[in-house]
């Protein structure tokens, strides 16, 4: 027991203390501490809500409802509401869970920008890999097949995979990150489809933006550097 809290202290820490302040502030400071992530949770209960109505199902896709059949700007017209559009195959309480705990940890640590920004990198990584899976065809290990085209793609989960692995990186919790990437390529090898593939895009997109912001840093640090 000893070696796995020695473990999970190393593990889960950094991220603990930094979240643990407006966890002990209780239920009635919460909203002040992740006001994105409730507000995301609202709108998407709202869209489940709306979509599920007779008169509110075509509204809802033609404002966040993205397929790779769809003209391109019209796509990326519809990616950031997309990503709080619940998809109808799969039970809503998920959908939330997610966004309330995966946005508010990363709203406490990151910011509400940052995370919104990593959501939108990860969810616009997935809507991009499908036009290209689709063009490749299923005869490609990348493709897909053209039946694809025509699924309404939206949900929070490539979003969620995204902003797990970064947080989970720079934060210190190395395996949860490495585990994550894991799960999502063993969910590819296992079952191929679209929603596992552009899980895996969104990680590669998150990956070139850790990369990128690494650089950054690096290159910050060599002018200040250089000019003392």
């Amino acid at each position: 027991m000893k070696v796995l809290a020695r473990w999970a202290r190393a593990e889960w820490g950094l991220l603990w203390v930094t979240v643990r302040e407006p966890l002990l502030k209780g239920p009635r400071r919460l909203p002040g501490a992740v006001p994105m992530a409730l507000t995301a949770v609202g709108l998407t209960a709202l869209l489940q809500l709306v979509q599920n109505q007779s008169w509110g199902h075509r509204p809802v896709v033609q404002a966040g409802g993205v397929r790779a059949a769809d003209p391109l700007g019209l796509a990326l017209l519809r990616t950031p509401l997309s990503l709080f559009v619940p998809a109808l195959d799969l039970p809503v309480w998920g959908a939330l869970v997610q966004i309330l705990f995966v946005f508010g940890i990363s709203e406490i640590c990151l910011g509400w920008w940052r995370t919104l920004t990593i959501a939108y990198v990860a969810t616009l990584a997935g809507t991009l890999y499908a036009r290209v899976g689709i063009a490749l065809g299923p005869g490609s290990p990348l493709g897909l097949p053209a039946s694809d085209a025509r699924v309404v793609d939206t949900g929070p989960s490539a979003a969620v995979v995204g902003l797990a692995v970064y947080v989970g990186w720079r934060y210190g919790a190395h395996v949860t990150a490495i585990a994550v990437v894991v799960a999502i390529a063993a969910e590819v090898a296992v079952k191929e489809n679209l929603a596992g593939k552009e899980h895996v895009a969104a990680i590669v997109g998150v990956l070139l933006l850790m990369a990128v912001r690494a650089v950054a840093v690096r290159w910050a640090r060599g002018r200040g550097a250089g000019g003392r």
